[in-house]
């Protein structure tokens, strides 16, 4: 029985990006900006997040 990392990696990558999307629907960004972040999550995931992580806004609540 082979264990799989693609599985668990998968998981915890979209759980990543659901909080990066929550964060930035929460933030007091622009509209546009906001759904221009929300795209570059989803359509690229792993790279949509780390940019996000160092560029993105934030959550505006604590």
């Amino acid at each position: 029985m082979r264990f799989q990392y693609g599985g668990i990696l998968g998981l915890i990558l979209l759980a990543l990006d659901i909080w990066a999307i929550i964060s930035v629907i929460g933030s007091a960004d622009k509209t546009l900006n906001k759904v221009l972040w929300v795209l570059g999550i989803l359509v690229l995931p792993l790279v949509g997040f780390i940019v996000w992580f160092f560029f993105g806004p934030r959550s505006s609540r604590v």
